[in-house]
């Protein structure tokens, strides 16, 4: 079953510090805040949520179709993607700006700050969805984009009677309470993490029992105490899987919702597909960056 991954794609640029920010950052001197940090630990990887989404669901032996506009500088994200056997049937490129950027610094407790360069991301908009590019696609989600992208992308999902997760993740501040009820009206599922989850709840007027009402299922990521599946008002929680290491969460939530895709594509209940995400994304924290873990059981046995 081919998947829609609508989303952006980026070279994230990720930098350790090994140091704590809590020690570095005074409260009382936020109004002249004027900190620099050492990172020793420097690294260039493929990036962006569409990618990260693409390769998880790739190494399960799913059939991502990531939509997604790249930079000038993006020939090699195409060389990337076609070597792992993901399709670029919908992913453009424009010439007169960068691919989308992100500038990453972890401190030792996994704490992060990121600098996000939009670039060629703020045209996915013109990216349509219909016709021919619709070809086997049988489940889609819409992952944090461009604005416009984001609004019109759902829109169009929905009029080709396609079922989708909407993920705002960090998008999720660029847009208002009615917008965000539009969007989970119009999806079938919705995933955030706990800090999304609170931010969704407060614009929207809703609890999550409430807007659990209104789609198939959602569910609300909680790092390392696994996660919560809420089902027509009833709460289920969900228990993590413990990491062999944990090294770098860029891209966590990321591989958990390729595990996500995953099981829905496979008919599975949203708790069974929630377990599979979280041991993706104990797989993912350790290994450095968002898209070079590997798995450690085989997928073609279904095993959790």
């Amino acid at each position: 079953m081919a998947v829609l991954i609508c989303g952006s794609m980026a070279f994230d640029t990720i930098m350790g510090f090994e140091g704590r920010f809590a020690e570095q950052i005074l409260p009382d001197q936020l109004h002249i805040l004027n900190v620099s940090f050492l990172v020793p630990a420097l690294r260039r990887d493929f990036g962006g949520c569409a990618g990260n989404i693409a390769y998880s669901l790739r190494l399960l032996g799913g059939e991502p179709v990531p939509m997604a506009m790249l930079g000038s500088d993006g020939a090699g994200y195409l060389e990337r993607l076609q070597a792992l056997g993901i399709s670029t049937r919908c992913v453009e490129q424009v010439q007169d700006t960068y691919t989308a950027q992100a500038m990453i610094m972890t401190d030792r407790d996994n704490n992060q700050i990121t600098a996000f360069h939009p670039g060629a991301m703020m045209q996915a908009h013109s990216l349509r969805i219909g016709g021919g590019n619709t070809q086997g696609i049988r489940l889609g989600i819409i992952a944090p984009d461009g604005r416009d992208a984001m609004l019109q992308h759902a829109q169009q999902m929905h009029d080709a009677g396609i079922p989708f997760v909407f993920d705002p993740g960090q998008g999720l501040p660029m847009f208002s309470g009615p917008e965000l009820l539009h969007f989970v009206e119009l999806a079938t599922w919705v995933t955030v993490n706990d800090y999304e989850g609170k931010m969704l709840c407060e614009r929207t007027g809703l609890d999550l029992a409430a807007l659990s009402h209104r789609v198939q299922g959602m569910v609300v990521t909680l790092g390392g105490q696994g996660c919560e599946v809420w089902v027509q008002g009833e709460c289920t929680t969900v228990p993590p899987i413990a990491p062999v290491a944990v090294v770098d969460p860029t891209g966590c939530g990321d591989a958990w919702r390729g595990a996500l895709l995953f099981g829905l594509g496979q008919g599975w209940p949203l708790d069974r597909c929630a377990a599979l995400g979280n041991r993706m994304g104990a797989l993912k924290i350790a290994a450095r960056g968002p898209q070079n873990y590997t798995l450690d059981f085989d997928p073609a046995t279904r095993a959790i």
